[in-house]
């Protein structure tokens, strides 16, 4: 087995291994990228919405609403100067009954207190004049004019290419085996056709939905007693014909539904979901990514809640995502886990655990946050 040292290692190559990356590289970092996978991003990162969200949902003061709003501004301003597609196309929260119109307050303070520009009440009238699609039914809306989409996958490339034009380098098809912690830096193990022993001074470790599992195989490091991965498989469907909204469209989360928003992508489909199916306790990746046709009929009935003229045989299945969770099932949402050495006390490593959304729209920000930890 071949050994040999490293200044910086990153484990996994999706949105935030690859931010991370970049950040540690524009620090004149050393930087080696490893992937288990045969390709950079084939996980979480590339089976989502390619949303950019505003900001306007996450616990004021958490690390997902501040990282959320700093990386959306970030972001933006990075696809601009790379040449990647973003469409700020704005977002409509739509309340269709008294509870949750009820409701549309406290969420708009909450993005107020968040940070987030550009959001504001409209009434019923004025949210059909912006998209007359929309119901009847609706009452009120949070229009957020900084929420949008862009082309993710353009991006991961862009991100590669700036921390290989610093030196970096990318090994795919490297899983990490094991780790341990020594007096002068961290050993990695890792597998694939050239097994290899590394010794870095940095360990990033964001290896998706390996991460817990990847940090409990570092000898000397956090292993989380107690915290169990759950996961929660999401299905998108497409609706066939015309597009109908300009406007990314997300109703008001109430009890009766999971949320299932519409989007316009940046091909000009009209984009239905995800929905959120819970995995049975003690899934383990690899997952089945299939959609079942089935779950149309949740779909259809609930987006005709602000939709009513979605066709019956519209929708086809598109694709699946998985989102990694350290809760279960009826808890409060968990902000992110970015464990970093003033926390568990291991020079040079940072585990970053349940980065689910926004971490895409974060990513630029975790990035340079994780580069300031080592």
């Amino acid at each position: 087995m071949e050994t040999f040292d490293a200044d910086a290692v990153v484990i996994g190559a999706g949105a935030v291994g690859l931010a991370c990356a970049r950040a540690l590289a524009l620090k004149g970092r050393d930087v080696l990228v490893l992937e288990a996978a045969g390709a950079i991003a084939t996980e979480t990162s590339s089976r989502n919405s390619e949303v950019i969200h505003a900001g306007l949902y996450y616990a004021t003061g958490s690390l997902k609403a501040k990282l959320c709003v700093e990386g959306r501004r970030k972001l933006y301003q990075y696809c601009a100067t790379r040449g990647v597609e973003a469409h700020r196309c704005g977002k409509l929260v739509v309340a269709v009954d008294d509870g949750e119109a009820a409701a549309t307050p406290a969420l708009l303070k909450r993005a107020l207190d968040n940070g987030v520009e550009e959001c504001r009440l409209v009434d019923g009238a004025e949210a059909r004049r912006l998209e007359p699609a929309l119901s009847p039914d609706v009452r009120v809306a949070i229009h957020s004019e900084t929420s949008g989409l862009f082309d993710s996958h353009g991006y991961f490339l862009a991100l590669q290419g700036e921390f290989e034009d610093r030196g970096g380098s990318l090994v795919l098809d490297t899983p990490v085996l094991r780790g341990e912690v020594t007096s002068d830096g961290i050993v990695i193990e890792t597998g694939g056709a050239s097994p290899s022993r590394i010794k870095a001074r940095t360990v990033i470790n964001a290896a998706g939905h390996q991460a817990l599992p990847v940090a409990r195989g570092i000898a000397g490091g956090p292993d989380y007693p107690g915290m169990k991965m759950r996961w929660v498989k999401g299905s998108y469907f497409v609706a066939s014909g015309r597009a109908a909204f300009a406007r990314l469209i997300y109703p008001m989360h109430n009890s009766t539904t999971q949320g299932l928003h519409l989007a316009i992508d940046l091909g000009g489909r009209t984009r239905l979901g995800p929905d959120a199916e819970w995995l049975p306790e003690g899934s383990e990746p690899p997952f089945d990514y299939e959609v079942d046709p089935a779950r149309a009929e949740h779909f259809y009935r609930e987006v005709r809640r602000y939709w009513p003229g979605l066709k019956d045989g519209a929708l086809s299945p598109d694709y699946s995502g998985v989102r990694p969770k350290i809760v279960g099932k009826g808890e409060p949402s968990a902000d992110f886990l970015i464990d970093g050495p003033e926390r568990h006390g291991v020079a040079g490593l940072v585990n970053l655990i349940g980065i689910e959304s926004p971490g895409l729209t974060s990513s630029l920000a975790i990035g340079e946050m994780v580069a300031g930890l080592v």
